[in-house]
């Protein structure tokens, strides 16, 4: 169905030229070398005007889908005001006002235009607060790629994620297994005194969609607190998605700070980095260096004001769950009518795909490592072909503009992909 022609041959040999390796971020190296003419609602065409349906939405924060119109005539309308004054302007202080209302336990806020970087002022927030160094993180949560967060795990062990990063910059970083509450209570056992903070995914999303186990964000809230350590929880992918108070209001535990990005802003470049007032005392003065010229523009702010417009009544939420629940269903219906071994877990608007003889629910990163991810790789290229825009990692988001219309096509086109996987 997407068989290369002239006009994507051309522009993909355009792209290796100009683009090294032929993208903008490494991430896009993973999946095909798809060039993307325009996107709508929950639906991109490719150069040679083949449709595909998305769910990997941008990676994330397309949640209400593409080019929502009510969003866009907003975003539209703030750039006729000018984008960056250097200056706080009323747009700003409006929607951090409107991100702190649906964030009840959190005071203060500072925007920024990536959670990469507001996951450094996060940790450099808690390293100042407590006087302590190390930072406690888990194996297969995505935080960024600075050299002091980038990692790869093989089993227990931790090394860098790239060449050229300083190998020293890991030396605070200690990484444990998440979701099993016996690792952190003997992690924080040997290091606790030395701990500034825990960074985490309330739900890991990056890798798996695996949901916490029952009292486990309420084990890690009570040694944090009790050891005096800040909690941080990285909400990139989670916040504004899994509620409109993100996995904090989801799964009822509070971190002492938290980082919000992607469906906050409806897929317009921006972060916020949100939490308890004291812990922001030190930036309010300056001693503590949060900077940014992008921070807080106008484009940005009327993003997260119309992204909130949309989502504050909560009708999107449910809009989004019954037919995400409706797409794991018929997947699942059609993977047992074809005795396929592809397994479904997560949430309606986020869940991950991924092929297992066993029966045994993922709950921990070693598991995911385990998993035959070259084979979903190959059935990923199948669904594409089929005209199904997946990741090759097994994350399926769902989106605001998906429909039972679109979950009844998807299944015809996952069906096709089917057809031979038996082969494979």
């Amino acid at each position: 169905m997407n068989g290369a022609t002239t006009i994507q041959q051309d522009l993909q040999e355009r792209a290796m030229r100009a683009l090294a390796g032929g993208v903008s971020s490494n991430t896009r190296l993973l999946n095909p070398h798809l060039i993307v003419e325009r996107a709508s609602g929950c639906r991109l065409w490719d150069t040679d005007g083949t449709e595909y349906l998305d769910y990997l939405l941008g990676q994330g924060p397309n949640f209400l889908g593409y080019g929502p119109p009510r969003v866009v005539e907003k975003i539209v309308a703030a750039q006729h005001d000018g984008i960056i004054y250097a200056a706080t302007h009323r747009r700003e202080i409006e929607a951090a006002e409107r991100v702190l209302s649906v964030l009840p336990w959190a005071d203060q806020l500072r925007f920024g235009s990536s959670s990469s970087e507001m996951i450094q002022a996060a940790m450099r927030m808690a390293r100042n607060a407590t006087g302590r160094r190390n930072v406690l993180r888990f194996h297969g949560h995505y935080h960024g790629w600075f050299d002091n967060v980038q990692i790869r795990s093989d089993g227990d062990r931790v090394m860098p994620g790239s060449l050229g990063q300083v190998p020293d910059a890991l030396d605070p970083m200690l990484t444990v297994e998440w979701n099993d509450a016996e690792a952190f209570t003997a992690a924080l056992r040997d290091h606790g005194d030395t701990i500034a903070a825990v960074v985490m995914e309330p739900m890991m999303l990056n890798a798996g969609a695996i949901v916490p186990a029952e009292g486990y964000l309420e084990h890690v809230r009570e040694l944090c607190t009790r050891h005096g350590i800040v909690l941080i929880f990285d909400e990139t992918i989670s916040g504004f998605r899994v509620a409109l108070g993100g996995a904090a209001e989801r799964f009822g535990v509070t971190p002492d700070l938290a980082v919000y990005g992607k469906a906050m802003a409806a897929g317009w470049p921006c972060a916020a980095l949100v939490g308890r007032g004291e812990l922001f005392a030190d930036v309010a003065t300056g001693a503590l260096t949060h900077a940014g010229t992008f921070n807080g523009n106008t484009i940005a702010t009327a993003a997260v004001l119309a992204s909130l417009d949309e989502l504050e009544d909560r009708s999107v939420y449910r809009h989004v769950e019954s037919v995400g629940s409706a797409l794991i269903d018929g997947l699942t219906e059609l993977l047992t009518h074809h005795d396929v071994p592809i397994k479904l877990q997560g949430l309606p608007m986020a869940f991950h795909a991924r092929f297992d003889v066993g029966t045994e629910a993922v709950t921990r990163y070693a598991q995911v490592q385990a998993l035959d991810g070259e084979r979903y790789g190959r059935f990923a290229t199948k669904l594409i072909a089929a005209g199904v825009w997946v990741a090759y990692r097994g994350i399926w988001y769902v989106s605001a503009a998906h429909t039972l219309d679109d979950v009844d096509e998807t299944i015809k086109r996952f069906d096709t992909a089917l057809a031979d996987v038996e082969h494979d």
